[in-house]
């Protein structure tokens, strides 16, 4: 799919799922350099980014990038992390951010003409399809180059474009690395548990 120049573009980024599909294909994501990217390819008016935070905790190892990317450019939408006990006993959290995101794209669609979700989780195929009727078109940016493929193929099948993130490694990415703990633009590494647990499904 073409990007026009003209047309004003809005991106909506599943932090969790969006974080599990760098991972599995072995790189980082530079956020700047994103940012960048899709301004080049039209008139950028907002990039959203959705992530759970686990409260309580004396450190929240995503506090340095969840800062940076406020002060850098994107429009955050948090929650706080719901904790709850697994089968086996193990405490884990649950952050979905699933209806945010819905809702996100219903109202900038009066706003925008195309936009980009950085999800593969099946669950959006509804709103995009919903979208699409308001004569708004969306890219999809997920990977069918993990094992396994990360992009449910009812959301694949429903986009107006599929973009593999693989393809855009050498632009947004970087190589993987150790979690960092700085602020500024490095620390890509860094999560919440529940992004960290996060079992989306397709």
């Amino acid at each position: 799919m073409t990007f026009y120049p003209t047309e004003k573009l809005a991106l909506f980024i599943d932090g969790a799922n969006f974080y599990s599909q760098a991972k599995a294909l072995g790189f980082d994501i530079d956020y700047r350099k994103l940012l960048d990217e899709f301004r080049r390819r039209g008139v950028l008016i907002r990039a959203y980014y959705y992530t759970a935070i686990v409260e309580g905790d004396d450190y929240s190892p995503i506090k340095p990038l969840v800062d940076w990317l406020d002060y850098n450019g994107f429009s955050l939408v948090t929650k706080t992390a719901r904790k709850f006990t697994d089968a086996q006993g193990r405490d884990r959290w649950r952050g979905d951010m699933d209806v945010e995101i819905a809702v996100g794209m219903m109202e900038m669609a009066e706003k925008a003409d195309h936009l980009v979700l950085f999800s593969g989780d099946g669950d959006f195929r509804a709103v995009v399809e919903s979208v699409q009727r308001k004569g708004v078109r969306v890219s999809v940016v997920s990977t069918v180059k993990s094992q396994p493929p990360m992009i449910s193929d009812d959301l694949r099948r429903q986009a107006d474009h599929f973009i593999d993130l693989a393809d855009l490694g050498d632009v947004i990415g970087r190589p993987s690395r150790a979690p960092s703990h700085r602020g500024g633009g490095g620390g890509y590494d860094n999560r919440t548990r529940a992004e960290i647990e996060a079992e989306d499904e397709l």
